[in-house]
């Protein structure tokens, strides 16, 4: 069987489309409709929704459908490579969101494990015969990330990609350059997206993607970082280490979800967007925003910008 086609090369930008909530806590399809054309006109054409930023774990399924359905008519108008997160501690509940998707016509999709309990080997390979393996038709993504309670090494990915070749690519956000070259010990197999720092680390030896995500704040220098060589991307990592510092001051002890971060970060494009996470889950305040654009190192400063 061959395998699936990597993302366009040489290094695509992976982005994200949070999910904006009105004061009800209703979704606002029209503002979410008009993040996925923003993000798509200046920034990438390749974009998820329902990843850890994106509330993925949070959504009834009434609201999964909802906005899949938004969002795979916004990933057509805006000529979008469109990928659906799953998140969910019911494995038939992943099944079942894959399908539904599928049938809107979507065909690659995010995984994260189940995170009750770490999984074990057995488990593990199970969870990917379930969902790779029974839909053979559709590419995966595997986001590994610490919420999950186990993160994957070279170890398991070998042996996942090894078993299903629609297993196409891994979202890592780790900086660690051990687990980084760890990581990369499976490419070009598997298609790596990192975030910013430990993109300018493995640009320096592999073709991998950005997951972007501190860099969205200014579309322009995001793909500058990506164009760029090793020395403007190495200019740019203490300035990215900083943004990342005053967010995570900001939100100690208060918030800490994803998307409260994430939601300040699209803000930046447009400054409308609302920064309400659905309840349990605390959000950023406006004084938060406000205190996060106040400490933006010059460059990092966007000219004036409204709602697309």
């Amino acid at each position: 069987m061959p395998l699936f086609p990597l993302p366009d090369p040489p290094a695509p930008i992976l982005g994200t489309a949070v999910v904006p909530w009105t004061e009800r806590h209703e979704f606002d399809e029209d503002r979410f409709g008009r993040q996925v054309h923003t993000i798509a006109r200046g920034l990438t054409r390749h974009l998820y929704v329902f990843g850890s930023a994106g509330e993925g774990y949070a959504v009834t399924e009434r609201q999964f459908d909802q906005i899949t359905r938004a969002f795979w008519r916004s990933a057509q108008e805006a000529g979008v490579s469109p990928m659906v997160g799953i998140i969910s501690l019911s494995l038939p509940t992943v099944i079942e969101r894959i399908e539904r998707s599928r049938a809107l016509g979507f065909r690659t999709f995010q995984l994260s494990l189940p995170s009750w309990g770490a999984l074990n080997d057995r488990e593990l390979d199970a969870f990917f015969a379930e969902t790779c393996g029974r839909f053979p038709d559709c590419a995966f993504h595997h986001y590994n990330l610490l919420r999950t309670k186990r993160l994957l090494t070279s170890v398991e990915y070998r042996r996942l990609a090894a078993a299903h070749p629609n297993f196409v690519a891994v979202k890592a956000s780790s900086p660690d350059p051990a687990v980084v070259a760890d990581l990369l010990t499976v490419a070009p197999r598997l298609r790596f997206f990192l975030t910013e720092l430990a993109y300018a680390v493995a640009r320096r030896t592999h073709e991998v993607g950005l997951l972007v995500s501190l860099a969205s704040i200014h579309p322009d220098r995001a793909r500058a970082f990506v164009a760029g060589d090793d020395a403007h991307r190495s200019a740019d990592v203490a300035e990215f280490i900083a943004m990342g510092a005053t967010l995570q001051a900001l939100g100690a002890g208060r918030y800490h979800m994803d998307g409260a971060f994430d939601k300040m970060l699209f803000r930046m494009s447009d400054p409308t967007f609302p920064l309400r996470l659905l309840p349990p889950y605390a959000s950023a305040t406006e004084e938060d925003f406000a205190h996060f654009v106040a400490s933006l190192p010059a460059g990092w400063r966007r000219r004036d910008s409204a709602p697309a």
